[in-house]
């Protein structure tokens, strides 16, 4: 028995299992063994060599029949070496295919493991999406404020209620002589103008075609007298007071007393030529420049500036620039008294002698250099131009101009002050004279001081806050005057300079923004909201989206090891819009009124909203935080599970701008893959070919949404497309390498300075002492003025700013020269900030070393960019870049400088 025999078998299977075991090995074994012998006989059989033996040996017919019994063996080995061979093949081939079929089933598990990686993802997605669903409907019941969007527009309807007479219309005020039913808070502020001939007489038909012509590109113009909320009529000159009396009650809404019309004065507004001075208006309100004192209503009609000037339009590259502080003359003044002794009264005649003199006085002390002109020079008529109407008007109570326009700016464009007299007998009574000084100072950049008057009864000055760009002081200060204007430091001036330039440009430079500025003062009177601003319509490219291979999710690897966003991955969701509706109109009308960029939009946010208190977050008004841990802070995991913050979670934008890169541009997009807190990529195909129908868009699980542009223009980055639904705005160029720790390092940067530009190239304007001039300079330097918006976060709100506010002859010059755009965008932001960008990360420049030809390379680039910022400081008067040594950054990032470079601080 062999020791196989002597192993116990446990079962059933077990022996059949051993029994098959066997057969193999003796099915294996007989063959080999078989084929060996085999091969050994054959080789002894062979003619030569081992042959030899057989061929010898004794006895030839034995020999023979050996031999033919070995031939007839070795023929069935060699069948059986076939048989063999066969079944080998056929082994072979059958484990070739079950590898191939092993491998099929390998493939086919991978595509499920990854089929049911990605229903996970969808699933996280979807509970994500409820989580957050769920909780925002907490908030929203728990929130005792409704969620605000723009309003439907409700009209008024005709007629209106029966209104209680007033005593006298002297004493017209709004709340007693306004009918406010016909102007509901969500009608939009219809206004209907007259047509001309119904009350105009012979207004001058250019000034009427101009000033119609504004009136009717405003958003608050109606066709439909019946739903109107004003009646707007342009009053000009020719007509007696009786005719004018009798037009006015033969209008078709004037209702007996003129309720809700507004008629405004085209034409100088000298006090000899005041068509409504002896016509009785009723209820109907009165913009002009010039009143009588028993004629104007504090509150209830609106000051104007003179209108022959500002019909002549602004011109923004004649102005003078802002710097230097202190101009030739400490002050100046012209003019002389209309009255002669004979004609003055007592009082009068001591209060001009005493002013007199103590001017006089000034100018003899020798202090400082004053221009001072009481008297009107006669010279002759072709040394000076002609003089104008105000100069040949000289009202018996005025001071008199002296000279035309043009020879007065000469004057007041070398003068740091311009004093402005208000006439003594018309205290408390707006005067076109006053009011042509002081427009015809601030157009030449001269800082008004205006004696005797009060900021109310300056143009605008119900909503204007006249402090802040004029010097206003009473009369007994004239002996203190020369102690007042010396002792105004460089820093002031420059200020009031600058914000009586944004009075002239917003609301007295020309004839079409006095009459826009007369509908935002009377809707500002009402509480109304601004006009909704325009969103661009983006037309969209239909495009084909693929699905990204798990290797292309994240294709450099941008800290894979690092949580940068919440491990619930946010659905996009767009940032609340229209939130302060009312509250703009009710609580900021002053603040709209004296800032840039003025009370005739309503922005859907902005970035100077007001924040809560931190408690507020966890104490009744906590909708939409997401404060780290709960509020108790925390590092690490913690941080990177929320926002945290002063404000509501919320999402940004990416915009991208294109220009026939393709391969460089979906390259781009495909790095976005992954990213938290990101709510859609916006390509600007800046392209006038489309995109090839065959390129394949990576889909990086957000909407990318491709724009097409009107034409070829680097404008196009900034403008606000309906499709981008955020505050925040990532604009970022298209060969821009920028990881995910350093978008969300700067995002969460930017939410802290939100008014801010806050971004990764920074650059600074150098000061050329040789040309006088400024330069554009890239070179590392341990100051900074400008982050390029090639890879800058900044708000959309800036965006509405640059493209229908800001002066279009920038927007022009950038389309020339097809450069700038980026330099543009920092001039306006530190314009309405005063402050500087903010540079984030040691990152200097995104080039891309494959990518092809950047327009940077070209050697007229710099030079461009030289002329650019030049050209922008003669549009805004002044350089508005803010210098800045100041970077946030992590500390994980370090600065590497060229050998030549030491870095600003030697051990930081």
């Amino acid at each position: 028995m062999t020791r196989l025999g002597l192993i116990p078998w446990c079962s059933h299977e077990l022996r059949l299992a051993r029994l098959i075991c066997i057969l193999l090995v003796v099915l294996v074994t007989v063959p080999l063994v078989a084929h060996y012998y085999l091969a050994v006989d054959l080789d002894r059989g062979t003619v030569g060599g081992g042959g030899k033996g057989i061929a010898n040996r004794p006895g030839g017919q034995w020999s023979s029949g050996v031999t033919a019994c070995q031939g007839r063996h070795v023929e069935d080995l060699c069948r059986i070496r076939e048989s063999v061979s066969e079944e080998l093949l056929q082994l072979e081939a059958r484990r070739q295919e079950l590898n191939g079929e092993i491998s099929r089933l390998a493939g086919r598990q991978d595509t499920a493991q990854h089929g049911v990686e990605l229903a996970k993802q969808e699933l996280q997605a979807l509970k994500s999406t409820i989580v957050q669903t769920e909780r925002s409907y907490r908030e929203l019941l728990a929130q005792n404020q409704p969620r605000l969007s723009l309003p439907l527009r409700l009209l008024p309807e005709e007629p209106g209620p029966t209104m209680v007479p007033p005593s006298n219309p002297q004493h017209c005020r709004l709340h007693t002589c306004f009918d406010y039913s016909r102007c509901p808070l969500t009608s939009g502020f219809p206004v209907y103008l007259y047509p001309r001939g119904l009350v105009t007489g012979t207004l001058d038909l250019e000034a009427w075609h101009k000033a119609e012509a504004i009136f009717q590109s405003s958003q608050h113009a109606t066709d439909d007298p019946k739903v109107a909320c004003l009646y707007m009529v342009f009053v000009g000159m020719g007509m007696s007071a009786n005719d004018l009396q009798k037009r006015l009650e033969a209008l078709p809404y004037w209702q007996a007393d003129g309720r809700n019309h507004l008629l405004m004065v085209l034409s100088h507004g000298a006090e000899n030529n005041n068509p409504l001075l002896n016509v009785s208006t009723g209820r109907a309100m009165l913009a002009q420049s010039s009143f009588d004192t028993r004629q104007f209503r504090p509150g209830f009609d609106i000051v104007l500036p003179p209108l022959n000037a500002a019909l002549i339009g602004p011109d923004l590259h004649g102005l003078p620039p802002q710097v230097p502080a202190k101009r030739k003359f400490l002050f100046s003044f012209q003019g002389e008294s209309g009255l002669s002794n004979s004609e003055m009264g007592l009082s009068l005649r001591h209060y001009s002698v005493q002013l007199t003199s103590v001017l006089r006085s000034i100018v003899t002390s020798g202090q400082e250099s004053v221009l001072l002109e009481l008297t009107c020079s006669e010279v002759d008529s072709n040394a000076l131009p002609r003089q104008d109407a105000f100069t040949s008007a000289k009202p018996s109570t005025e001071w008199a101009l002296c000279g035309d326009h043009t020879s007065r700016l000469n004057v007041l464009q070398q003068s740091t002050f311009s004093l402005v007299i208000v006439p003594h007998a018309t205290e408390g009574c707006p005067t076109a004279s006053v009011a042509l000084r002081v427009l015809e100072a601030l157009e030449a950049g001269a800082v008004p001081v205006v004696l005797g008057s009060d900021a109310r009864l300056l143009p605008f000055g119900e909503m204007v806050h006249w402090e802040r760009a004029a010097i206003l002081l009473p009369k007994a200060r004239v002996t203190e005057l020369h102690f007042v204007l010396r002792s105004i430091a460089d820093t002031d001036v420059l200020s009031l300079r600058r914000q009586g330039r944004f009075i002239w440009d917003s609301y007295l430079g020309s004839l079409g923004v006095v009459v826009t500025a007369t509908l935002a003062a009377m809707r500002t009177r009402l509480c109304l909201p601004p006009p909704p601003v325009q969103e661009e319509p983006a037309e969209q490219i239909p495009h084909r989206s693929v699905k990204l291979s798990a290797d292309g999710v994240n294709p450099e690897g941008d800290a894979s090891d690092l949580e940068l966003g919440p491990q619930e991955n946010e659905p996009p969701f767009p940032s609340e819009r229209y939130r302060r509706n009312y509250t703009v109109a009710l609580v900021e009308a002053e603040l709209l009124w004296n800032a840039p960029p003025g009370p005739f939009l309503l922005f859907p946010f902005s970035p100077r909203d007001p924040i809560l208190p931190s408690e507020a977050q966890f104490l009744g008004s906590g909708a939409g935080f997401r404060p780290i841990a709960g509020g108790s802070g925390g590092t690490g995991k913690e941080f990177q599970e929320a926002l945290g913050g002063n404000v509501p979670r919320e999402q940004f934008t990416v915009v991208m701008l294109t220009f026939e890169r393709d391969e460089v541009l979906l390259d781009s997009v495909r790095r976005l893959a992954g990213l938290p807190y990101l709510n859609r990529v916006v390509i600007i195909w800046n392209s006038p070919r489309p995109p090839p129908e065959d390129l394949a868009w990576p889909d990086i699980g957000v909407p990318v949404t491709v724009v097409k542009t009107k034409k070829n223009s680097l404008n196009n980055r900034f403008l606000p497309y309906d499709v981008i639904e955020t505050e925040a705005i990532l604009s970022i160029d298209d060969d821009a390498h920028l990881r995910h720790d350093e978008i969300m390092f700067g995002f969460r940067v930017w939410r802290e300075s939100r008014d801010q530009i806050v971004g990764f190239p920074g650059r600074f304007h150098a000061w050329d002492s040789t040309h006088q001039a400024w330069l554009y300079n890239s070179n590392y330097s341990c100051e900074l003025s400008m982050v390029l918006t090639g890879a800058a976060f900044f708000h959309k709100y800036y965006g509405y700013l640059y493209s229908y506010v800001m002066p279009r002859a920038i927007r022009d010059l950038v389309d020339e020269y097809t450069n700038c755009e980026d330099i543009a965008m920092n001039f306006l932001v530190s314009h309405i900030t005063r402050k500087p960008p903010i540079k984030v990360t040691s990152r200097w420049t995104f080039r891309c070393p494959g990518c092809p030809q950047a327009l940077s390379h070209d050697e007229s680039h710099f030079r461009e960019r030289h002329k650019c910022i030049n050209f922008f400081v003669r549009v805004y008067g002044y350089m508005p870049l803010v210098y800045t040594q100041f970077r946030a950054d992590s500390v994980l990032f370090k600065t590497r400088l060229p050998h030549d470079k030491t870095k600003c601080f030697k051990f930081i």
